[in-house]
This record gives structure tokens, C-alpha cells and sequence, in this order.
């Protein structure tokens, strides 16, 4: 049974869901030049089980390189909210600390993607 859990970044002006059929999947930081300076934990779900609610005028995108990952800030307060994988691009990646009731210190033992060399996770 899958689960919508609301998120959102500081401000509240961008507002997400994620529905979650097996709870937070695929946890993991990325060591990439961008990745390792935001230390964000990442989840990841299918691009149609991630739906913006409100603010979509407010997100700003990021690119850099092979412009295949695309990387969504709040414009306002600067928080990363999402982005579209570089790796599966079929799927969004999100910042579960912008998640409504997750902690995401309460996580131990993050696995560690490569993206630094190029290699997909």
C-alpha cells in the first residue's frame, strides 16, 4: 500500500508529494562537485510519483556538464527540493529532509553513490 507523504522547502513556497510504495527507497548521498557540497540524503521515485503542489513558478533549475540531471531549488530560500537523476533519468531523486515527519539525522549507515567519477547509482 503506498503512502503520499507532502514535503517542501524552507520557505514553504515550493510544496511537493512523493508517493512511497515501499517507504523511503534508495537512500543515499552522492559524492559529485555538487551533491557533496549540498550533503543532502536523497530518496528516489518513479518521475509520476513526484507531483509539485504549489510553486512551481518559485523553482529554479540547475544544470551543469552533460545537462542530463536537472536539479530544482527554491528560488527564494535556495533549499534543493528535487532533481531529475543523471543516472535514471526516469526517476526524481528528492531531499527527505524537506519531507513533513522525517528526521533525517534518525539515518545511519547512507550509502555513498560515485558520482564524482561518472559512475551511474
Amino acid at each position: 500500500m503506498s503512502e503520499i507523504i507532502k514535503g517542501s522547502c524552507h520557505c514553504q513556497r515550493v510544496q511537493f508529494e512523493v508517493e512511497l510504495d515501499n517507504g523511503l527507497e534508495k537512500l543515499r548521498r552522492c559524492n559529485c562537485s555538487l551533491c557533496s557540497k549540498k550533503g543532502a540524503i536523497i530518496a528516489s521515485v518513479p518521475l509520476a510519483k513526484l507531483k509539485i503542489t504549489k510553486g512551481v513558478d518559485s523553482l529554479s533549475l540547475y544544470q551543469w556538464n552533460s545537462k542530463i540531471a536537472k536539479h530544482y531549488f527554491c528560488s527564494n530560500c535556495g533549499i534543493y527540493t528535487h532533481h531529475q537523476r543523471r543516472s535514471d533519468p526516469t526517476e526524481f531523486g528528492f531531499n527527505i529532509a524537506c519531507l513533513e515527519g522525517v528526521n533525517p539525522y534518525e539515518f545511519t549507515d547512507i550509502v555513498l553513490g560515485d558520482g564524482a567519477s561518472q559512475k551511474l547509482i
